[in-house]
């Protein structure tokens, strides 16, 4: 049988610890965002306000880190904000 190359056993090591770094950002994105829009439907805006900015610090660390992409970001961004931005509609 053969035996595993230390630098494969290496890059398993890392690529693990990145995947478990990338879940917890990725939870803290939905987590934020859920906050988000239990606020907006309870009417209550300076609540949702305060967790859209949560919200938009978390999706901009993310998509710094490439965990998700720019685009992604800027889609999930602005639907919150209109979100938001209804209101006061």
């Amino acid at each position: 049988m053969a035996t595993k190359q230390s630098s494969a056993e290496k890059r398993q090591n890392q690529s693990e610890k990145r995947r478990i770094r990338n879940k917890q950002a990725k939870s803290s994105v939905r987590t934020a965002a859920k906050k988000v829009v239990l606020a907006a439907q309870a009417k209550d805006k300076p609540t949702a306000e305060a967790a859209l900015l949560d919200m938009i610090k978390q999706i901009d660390t993310a998509a710094r880190k490439g965990i998700i992409k720019m685009n992604t970001a800027a889609r999930k961004k602005s639907r919150m904000q209109r979100m938001i931005n209804l209101l006061n509609a």
